[in-house]
């Protein structure tokens, strides 16, 4: 499959989990992809497992709007071009309301939803000359609320509902945005994830999935594949949700 021959991908949240998975699954169907982290180790491990080449890498804390801007057009200046980009980088935790902190809701939404936003904003002079497109990776947090997850909530639904505000006012100038909303997934950041002392069992059991196990990042990143290519010409505005049943009602 050459899906993306010829294109250029950029990828954040790149070092490990469902950005790497997305890099890798990109680069496989004929991606030059600009990846990037914080985790600059991560990163490293992510750029040696990339079919093809001439990709490119660089280092990014997606919660700073200059950094954002100056990555968008060292991507362009290193591959030529900016075909797709996928706002992956993100964080989570659980917390219950009096343990958030001003510092935790800056950074939750600083990352998660600024993030894309200031990414979006540096990449579209480019992605309107090559008539490109953008998947953000929300979660199904966006479409319910969930125990202990206000900041994550949140940050995640207002990126859902930025992907579709983006959506509908580049639609007439062949700019598709799309959003993919994951359930459970297995990365570090779902083993590692962060629970209150003593939750109420009967709350989580909400969060539980119809499916089990729960995905693989190469799942999701299928799904980016899809939306990202020539083949979702029609689709913009979506929330694909990929939960195992979990929002189901």
């Amino acid at each position: 499959m050459g899906r993306f021959e010829g294109k250029v991908a950029m990828v954040t949240g790149a070092g490990s989990g469902i950005g790497r998975a997305t890099a890798c699954r990109l680069a496989a169907e004929g991606a030059r992809i600009s990846a990037s982290d914080i985790n600059a180790a991560g990163l490293a491990e992510t750029m040696a497992l990339l079919a093809g080449e001439g990709h490119h890498s660089q280092l990014l804390d997606v919660s700073q709007p200059a950094a954002c801007s100056a990555a968008v057009e060292a991507a362009v200046a290193a591959c030529g071009r900016l075909d797709v980009l996928c706002n992956v980088a993100g964080i989570a935790g659980a917390y219950r309301l009096e343990e958030i902190t001003d510092e935790l809701w800056a950074r939750m939404i600083g990352i998660n939803l600024s993030g894309p936003f200031y990414m979006s904003r540096a990449a579209m002079p480019h992605l309107l000359k090559t008539r490109g497109n953008i998947v953000n990776i929300a979660s199904t947090a966006a479409l319910v609320g969930q125990v202990y997850n206000a900041p994550y909530c949140a940050s995640k639904g207002g990126l859902n509902l930025l992907s579709k505000a983006l959506a509908v006012e580049f639609s007439k100038q062949g700019v598709r945005v799309n959003a993919v909303c994951p359930g459970g997934v297995r990365t570090a950041l779902t083993q590692a994830f962060r629970v209150p002392e003593n939750p109420d069992g009967e709350l989580f059991a909400r969060l539980s999935s119809l499916v089990q196990p729960m995905a693989e990042p190469e799942e999701i990143a299928g799904a980016v594949a899809y939306l990202a290519s020539d083949e979702a010409r029609f689709v913009t505005g979506e929330s694909l949700t990929i939960d195992g049943g979990q929002t189901v009602s």
